[in-house]
């Protein structure tokens, strides 16, 4: 659909469990995308409006973006996670590509995880959007 690069896809533990994420751009500011109550980072790419927005935040920043666990190429999960635990999966997946403050940007169920994240570990986090 674009000629966008398709970032190779890594995994982080959260827990017992992988949770798949992908990096695209060397900015100097890491922006990390929460997603909302659906996640699937190879469908994605298949929405032009989407890759848009990772094109363009690339330009300046690393963007970070991840399935959430039970959902897309992350781990099968059995049951619904409480916040706290898939709120944990932002701290993994940050450990994980060596991001100490990120921006957050929060879409739909993912901007409570991002408050609750934020909350939580204040010093992890530059800015905090929802959407």
């Amino acid at each position: 659909m674009t000629d966008f690069p398709i970032p190779e896809t890594l995994y982080a533990r959260s827990g017992e469990v992988n949770i798949a994420y992908r990096v695209v751009g060397d900015g100097p500011i890491d922006v990390l995308i929460v997603p909302g109550a659906i996640s699937h980072l190879e469908l994605v790419q298949e929405w032009p409006g989407c890759v848009t927005f990772a094109q363009r935040l690339s330009r300046f920043a690393r963007l970070v973006s991840f399935d959430k666990r039970g959902q897309g190429l992350s781990d099968r999960v059995s049951g619904v996670p409480p916040l706290e635990e898939r709120m944990d999966d932002v701290r993994a997946v940050m450990d994980a590509v060596g991001s100490s403050r990120a921006v957050l940007v929060g879409f739909s169920e993912g901007s409570p995880m991002s408050l609750l994240f934020a909350a939580t570990y204040p010093e992890r986090v530059s800015h905090l959007a929802g959407c």
